[in-house]
């Protein structure tokens, strides 16, 4: 969701190959990987600091050498706020990332790629600078004024956010007033309807190269805010909507964010409309190195969904402290968590900077979204972190821009020193999304749980019909060994070590945060 989260939640943080990318024409996205961008930090393509969208598609090139298949930006339209959410103008694109121009140069380059676009969308909220408040404030008979949710029948008293909230003051000291949409007014669906459909089709040809591939729903809720006010959202509000956008492009992803942090999200999947969630409790359970929490989340999380819906598998996002900074830069346990995130499930999504291992955690600067920004630091991209391209926007203004520093030159931690580095964790991450689609049972499969006797082993299969895979990962800091409730003649995938075949079951030896992956014959 937005800066801070609006939310209190206890984060639990416990052979070099070079791929030549050649574009082909547009065609549906198999073995999808998303990178997930905090655009506004990731390259600037201008010299002005400020990431943006030419600047994301002069770097498509290294995205597809990573090998992602897909990109989801946050919110892109105007706002007040760096992070851009709570709007001004939906159908404005904030001037610092470009213009229409710009994006749909983006999406036509992605789709002449064969590249996906996801886009985030929070319409529930906007803030004192936009038309349907200027014009509605005081004016019951605006054409506006069912846009907003009042708390009074003379247009005074604009409804509060959530947890009450009235407004936010912006990391550069700016604050404005925000409000709650009204989205059970006609007024308002009828708007949402007209402004979806116009980024699946902007152009209205049917042909959707110039249009999004999805969207994600930020902050999604059947209650809104859980006030009472906007109840039933998912039969009034959310369902409509869906499924007259399916009406336009039956392919469209729509994957929701719970605002329920704990929420396995299954009431979105049944009752919401929506094709995706995100595997947020299992974010934390992989974070924590903890075996039962992934026992208690991946089963639930993985192998319960309903048919034909899907989780979005991650480590980080742009909302929780980098996986780096829980694990406190250890390369072992940056790989642990790479194979967790690529190997296990769902559709994986990469936050931008994690395969190098950008570090940040939640700031404590006081009521400022200036909070989050150490986990939206700009993409390094040098070793010295200076240089063309480098979206160092935070730093140049404000009280805030001499306290963000994890971006540290020579740190062993940017794409230039890690590309030539073998063992680095780029190149890790680029060998396992390689792994991974050459794998069918890693893209399509199946995943089950598999038991061993080792408190810090944990194993599962991932199956398809022609392919069943057997993986375990070492959670510990030593060298250990478990019997694993499996069978078959195990040929390597990922590691060197062989099972031993011991009856019904196999015998490892892995060593410390060790990886491993066997296809069982």
């Amino acid at each position: 969701m937005k800066t801070n989260k609006l939310i209190i939640l206890a984060c639990l943080s416990f052979g070099l190959i070079f791929v030549r990318v050649n574009a082909r024409p547009w065609a549906p996205v198999k073995n999808e990987v998303i990178y997930h961008i905090f655009q506004r930090s990731f390259y600037d393509s201008n010299g002005d600091y400020h990431g943006d969208l030419n600047g994301i598609r002069q770097k498509l090139d290294y995205l597809q050498e990573l090998g992602v298949t897909s990109i989801l930006l946050t919110p892109l339209y105007e706002s007040a706020f760096y992070h851009n959410y709570f709007a001004i103008d939906f159908e404005k694109i904030d001037a610092k990332y470009g213009s229409l121009a710009d994006y749909l140069k983006l999406i036509k380059e992605l789709h002449r790629r064969g590249m996906k676009f996801y886009m985030d969308m929070e319409t529930q909220y906007v803030t004192e600078d936009s038309r349907w408040w200027k014009e509605a404030f005081g004016n019951p008979k605006s054409p506006y004024s069912d846009y907003i949710l009042w708390d009074d029948k003379d247009n005074k008293k604009p409804s509060t956010i959530v947890y009450n909230l009235t407004g936010l003051t912006g990391y550069d000291s700016v604050s404005r007033k925000i409000t709650t949409a009204n989205l059970n007014s006609e007024a308002s669906k009828a708007y949402n309807l007209k402004l979806f459909s116009f980024w699946i089709d902007p152009n209205g040809d049917g042909k959707f190269d110039d249009g999004v591939d999805g969207f994600r729903l930020d902050h999604m809720m059947d209650d809104l805010d859980n006030k009472g006010r906007l109840p039933h959202l998912f039969d009034t509000f959310w369902n409509p909507l869906l499924t007259k956008l399916r009406t336009i492009n039956p392919k469209i992803k729509i994957v929701a964010e719970q605002a329920n942090w704990f929420s396995l999200g299954t009431e979105y999947l049944e009752h919401g409309s929506v094709d995706r969630v995100f595997g947020l409790r299992l974010c934390f359970a992989i974070r924590s190195f903890d075996k039962k929490l992934l026992l208690a989340n991946a089963d639930s999380t993985l192998a319960m969904l309903p048919p034909g819906k899907q989780q979005v598998v991650f480590i980080e996002n742009h909302d929780v402290p980098r996986f780096s900074y829980a694990v406190k830069s250890d390369l072992a346990k940056l790989k642990v968590g790479c194979a967790f995130n690529l190997l296990m499930g769902g559709i994986p999504s990469i936050y931008y900077g994690q395969e190098l291992g950008m570090t940040g955690t939640t700031a404590n600067f006081g009521a400022t979204d200036a909070n989050e920004i150490p986990d939206r630091e700009a993409f390094e991209w040098y070793k010295s972190d200076t240089g063309k391209g480098m979206a160092l926007w935070y730093k140049q203004t404000g009280p805030w821009k001499d306290h963000f520093n994890n971006d540290k030159p020579n740190d062993g931690i940017s794409l230039e020193e890690e590309k030539q580095d073998p063992n680095s964790l780029w190149n890790y991450y680029k060998q396992m999304i390689i792994i991974r689609k050459a794998n069918p049972a890693f893209v399509d499969g199946s995943y089950k749980t598999i038991s061993n006797d080792n408190d810090q082993v944990f194993t599962f299969l991932r199956k398809d019909a022609g392919q069943t895979i057997l993986v375990a990962i070492n959670l510990s800091d030593k060298e250990t060994g478990a019997n694993i409730e499996a069978s078959g003649n195990p040929v390597n995938i990922i590691g060197d070590v062989k099972p031993e075949i011991k009856g019904e079951k196999l015998a490892i030896n892995l060593p410390a945060f060790g990886v491993g992956a066997w296809e069982l014959k």
